[in-house]
């Protein structure tokens, strides 16, 4: 019970449901779950110690927000890995898992047209994934496999601003693996995660610079002249 209240709560902090800094009401989630408050309880200090969610003691839980160093380090390392992964991707794939990479980008295409958010989010995942599997290294796949869900989580918000951009990208990719060229596949992919990385900067700075002159007017109201 408690992994699959675990699975879920990772699952709605991925897709956004659950926001970054949002309170987590133990009671609200046991009712949207359907379970005791018990799972919840042992689900987010399970979170908690692979840092999705924060304990605040006197407070409660918290999504955890991500720093921007945490963002920039993560998707450095991918660039590494999905980088080698295209690599050998290249050199292993063969005619099925180019099939298998074609359409995939077909739904990701499709999600885009459709503005399917989730979808996007979802072909993205799988395609990264799937080249992966296709690079044949086992100990690559497992160190992928434990930054995917991350990445997913760090994809999300800047999913639509890639939008039609990440799938032309992923058509270069995949047409460098169908040719055989191990070089140009790493390349692309490396080029690829640099511009993910890079949006989603961009993306908080621009939120951050939004949300700013707010928090100015505000304090300046609360220091005014009281009627």
């Amino acid at each position: 019970m408690r992994e699959r209240v675990y699975q879920a709560i990772q699952e709605m902090i991925i897709s956004r449901q659950l926001a970054p800094g949002q309170h987590l009401v133990e009671s609200e989630l046991a009712e949207t779950l359907g379970v005791s408050r018990q799972p919840i309880r042992e689900a987010l200090q399970l979170l908690n110690s692979e840092g999705w969610v924060d304990l605040r003691p006197g407070y409660g839980a918290f999504v955890h927000a991500p720093t921007d160093a945490e963002v920039d380090e993560l998707l450095a390392v991918r660039s590494v890995l999905e980088g080698e992964s295209a690599r050998l991707a290249a050199q292993q794939a063969g005619s099925e898992g180019v099939r298998l990479l074609k359409e995939i980008c077909t739904r990701g295409e499709a999600a885009v047209a459709d503005d399917d958010v989730d979808a996007m989010v979802a072909a993205n995942a799988e395609l990264h994934r799937a080249v992966t599997e296709l690079s044949g290294n086992g100990v690559l796949i497992d160190f992928v496999n434990q930054v995917d869900r991350r990445v997913r989580w760090y994809y999300t918000p800047i999913a639509r601003h890639r939008g039609q951009a990440s799938w032309e990208e992923h058509e270069k990719l995949v047409e460098a693996i169908e040719r055989g060229d191990s070089e140009a596949a790493a390349q692309t992919m490396r080029e690829h995660t640099e511009r993910t990385r890079q949006s989603y900067l961009e993306q908080r700075a621009n939120r951050a610079a939004e949300e700013q002159p707010a928090q100015v007017r505000t304090r300046r109201r609360r220091i005014g002249p009281q009627a």
